[in-house]
């Protein structure tokens, strides 16, 4: 089974949406968690809006990318653009993804967009991890 790190910023709206997708659509297919740069408090907002389609991450909490070894995971996903900041070894995992996706919490009106996103990029791969 592929282990899965999302990671972004603050861990607290689009790596959260990330790892409650993954852990739902990818159940049996891949392990998974998410951390932050640094680690800070998951939005509301993203609790709320995953809510809203069915999947409650209320009891995932944020983490910082430091509490883990790079070499744990094989896949790396960054949501951010924040792939330029992470240390080297998490860019070089048998898979690196950086999706660059807007921030909601600047906007807060766009988080249903913005999970949405997610949701579809989750699917994908897991389809493409498992097909590996």
């Amino acid at each position: 089974m592929k282990r899965v790190m999302f990671v972004c910023k603050k861990n607290s709206a689009r790596s959260q949406m990330a790892e409650g997708f993954a852990k739902t659509l990818g159940k049996g297919k891949i392990a998974v968690t998410s951390s932050g740069l640094e680690a800070s408090q998951v939005r509301p907002e993203a609790i709320a809006v995953m809510q809203e389609i069915g999947i409650d991450i209320t009891d995932q909490h944020s983490k910082a990318l430091s509490d883990f070894q790079a070499e744990d995971f094989d896949v790396v996903i960054s949501l951010c653009g924040c792939g330029v900041n992470l240390p080297p070894e998490w860019l070089v995992r048998e898979v690196f993804e950086d999706w660059q996706l807007d921030d909601p919490a600047e906007q807060p009106e766009i988080f249903p967009r913005v999970r949405d996103e997610i949701k579809e990029r989750v699917a994908q791969l897991i389809e493409s991890v498992n097909q590996a």
